[in-house]
């Protein structure tokens, strides 16, 4: 199993980049998926996660209203698209799965994710 994570690079604030997870040996259709994102110095923090059914998404905080989450199951990807990005949002951005179709209970918690891409780079400068 493995995901793949791109779209990222040096963004100006108030960009709009997407952001892609693609998978080989895995199916996106039965799983609960999530993108995660950790700055220099902070933990590992959940900012948008969507169910196997790609209707259910839920959202950090500090991105509802400015990031959409989606996922294409006949094509295996999954997307982050980011809007009215800010210095703030500046981080390795990774993209995860769990072994259960719903992000149910602890969804902003990476312990609950199974597998992980290795991240992809945006600098909001």
């Amino acid at each position: 199993v493995q995901l793949v994570e791109s779209g990222g690079g040096l963004v100006q604030p108030g960009g709009s980049p997407r952001l892609s997870c693609g998978a080989s040996g895995y199916t996106y259709s039965s799983n609960c998926m999530g993108w995660f994102r950790q700055a220099p110095g902070k933990e590992r923090e959940g900012v948008a996660a969507i169910d196997s059914d790609t209707v259910t998404t839920r959202y950090a905080d500090s991105v509802k209203g400015r990031f959409t989450i989606s996922k294409d199951n006949a094509k295996n990807i999954l997307y982050l698209q980011m809007d009215r990005l800010k210095p703030e949002d500046t981080a390795m951005y990774y993209c995860a799965a769990r072994s259960v179709p719903n992000c149910v209970g602890n969804y902003w918690s990476k312990w609950s994710y199974v597998n992980w891409g290795q991240g992809t780079q945006v600098t909001v400068s």
